[in-house]
Parts: structure tokens; sequence; C-alpha cells
């Protein structure tokens, strides 16, 4: 058994069987069926190895279903005003 995601305690086996049960093709919907990548660590370990796991069970380019690269926030905060209190 491989484990693949730690955080959420998947194995390949169960990401194989996703894919397959729900057709799926997109890392985007592995996530919400089986929240992949949504643990402590936010997908840094697993997401590129479920990645794989989907182009090889699709016949998909590994470029075509890596996520986008994450956004940082539009305006940028400083980490001080988001500990102030209130008073």
């Amino acid at each position: 058994m491989k484990i693949v995601c730690r955080c959420e305690d998947l194995t390949e086996e169960d990401i194989v069987n996703a894919i397959r049960k729900y057709d799926m093709r997109t890392l985007s919907e592995l996530r919400q069926i089986l929240r992949l990548g949504m643990g402590p660590c936010q997908g840094r370990t697993c997401l590129p190895i479920a990645a794989r796991i989907l182009a090889r069970e699709t016949g998909q380019k590994i470029e075509d279903v890596m996520p986008p690269a994450s956004r940082p926030p539009v305006v940028p905060v400083e980490i001080g005003v988001v500990g102030e209190d209130e008073e």
C-alpha cells in the first residue's frame, strides 16, 4: 500500500479508484471528492504525486493536470495588522 497523502491518509489505490469510479480528469475533482491536499501541508507533497497518477490513469500530459500556481493576496497585508486588537 503506497500512501500518497499522509495528512488525509490516502493511498494510491484510493486515488486510482476515485479516478475510475467518477471519471475524474482534474486535480480539483480529486480534491473535492477525497480532500486530497487539504491537510496541514496543503498538498506540497501529495499533489505532484497525485498529478502523476492522474496523468497516467487518464492518458493526459502531466502539464495538463498540474494545478495552477497559488495566488498571493491581491493586497499585501502586514502581519501586525492581522494581530491587532480593536481596542
